[in-house]
């Protein structure tokens, strides 16, 4: 006979169960940034989670934090997330496909061709293996820098392959679902491709580009606003995982590098002579081009729509922030995005919103009429 509190949980599931479509137990190996994060956001829709690491300490710490529990005899997992870096992916993916012969089997690492590649060539059942990579991340790592809600509005890419089903890949979709990510399909070579241009090459040019400031004068470091500190933002990513991602997807790195290097050979170019006929049509047909560039990245809702910047000065002090939101909040003016910074030496705030265009002059005539202060764009 069942007790009447076993019948009421049956016929009234939670709401975790409700809004999961992972029924697991999910089996994460890696307990890293994305390892935990994954971890965690599956124990807040109630799905059963069982942790793995080489690392003792850094499985007992994503343990702590509620991330998962250690594996135990008898786990028969449905999904195993392959959370560890580049170098070991496809090595720890043959391990768990040979330990775990009923479940699917996904990686989240940042380079997908190579380790299917490498998983044929060593003649795993890749029939069960599916890779994937969440676009989301942070400059911290490990299991303490771990969030479930890294993956909100973040694509998800699913990099299918002739070799599994859709049936049997499905759980990797739901997951990415599950975790509020936006599914993404592409096959594994235009995954590599494509973060190539969005993610890789971009982190050598921000290091690059932060390169510079080794040496700069402290007068001159005293001086950086938004523009060099948006370029070398990504520059305080980890050596020692870009080595590998970077040295993974090395082929299709190099070309994006390399017409990189001739557009900046024609502006040296150009910049030897700027008086030189040719060099004023080299240097504005560069910035255009950037211009395009920048025009087809996706903002909101997945549109390229273009918004107007509003740039408000408050004071440094408690409340200040909360309070401009709360005024634009009551004009119904909506914001499409925002950015906030503080001046070197002086006791203020720079807040850049973002608002459709319609909307701009309104919003600057409201505000000031409200004792705002309003500042021109700033570099």
């Amino acid at each position: 006979m069942t007790d009447a509190s076993t019948t009421a949980t049956d016929a009234h599931p939670s709401r975790a169960d409700i809004d999961r479509r992972v029924r697991g137990p999910v089996r994460i190996v890696g307990t890293g940034l994305l390892g935990a994060s994954i971890g965690l956001a599956l124990r807040d829709k109630g799905v059963e989670v069982v942790l793995d690491d080489v690392s003792p300490a850094a499985l007992a710490l994503a343990v702590d934090y509620g991330a998962g529990r250690p594996p135990a005899d008898g786990d028969e997992p449905e999904l195993i997330v392959v959370a560890v870096p580049p170098d070991v992916t496809a090595t720890v993916v043959e391990r768990e496909l040979r330990a775990h012969p009923n479940a699917v089997v996904t990686d989240v690492a940042s380079v997908k061709s190579g380790p299917l590649d490498r998983l044929r060539a060593v003649g795993a059942d890749v029939s069960r293996y599916i890779g994937s990579h969440p676009m989301a991340g942070r400059e911290r790592s490990g299991p303490t820098a771990a969030r479930a809600d890294l993956f909100i509005g973040r694509p998800w890419v699913i990099a299918g392959h002739d070799d599994i089903s859709h049936q049997r890949a499905a759980v990797v979709e739901h997951l990415a679902l599950d975790l509020g990510a936006t599914v993404v399909p592409m096959d594994p070579e235009s995954h590599d491709r494509a973060v190539a241009v969005v993610s890789h090459a971009p982190q050598l040019v921000a290091t690059l580009m932060a390169s510079r400031l080794r040496d700069a004068p402290g007068e001159a470091l005293g001086l950086a606003g938004g523009g060099v500190r948006d370029v070398t933002r990504i520059a305080a990513s980890d050596p020692g995982l870009w080595v590998q991602i970077i040295g993974a997807n090395a082929g299709h790195i190099r070309p994006v590098l390399a017409d990189l290097r001739d557009e900046l050979d024609r502006v040296l170019v150009a910049l030897a002579d700027p008086a030189a006929p040719g060099s004023p049509r080299a240097i504005a047909e560069t910035m255009a081009s950037g211009n395009r560039g920048v025009e087809r990245l996706p903002g909101k809702h997945g549109t390229t729509a273009r918004f107007a910047q509003v740039v408000v000065l408050i004071d440094d002090r408690p409340g200040q922030f909360a309070e401009l939101l709360t005024t634009i909040g009551e004009l119904g003016i909506n914001l499409e995005d925002l950015r906030l910074e503080h001046s070197p030496g002086a006791q203020i705030g720079i807040v850049e919103v973002s608002v459709v265009p319609e909307h701009e002059q309104r919003l600057v005539e409201e505000l000031e009429g409200r004792g705002w202060r309003i500042a021109a764009a700033w570099a």
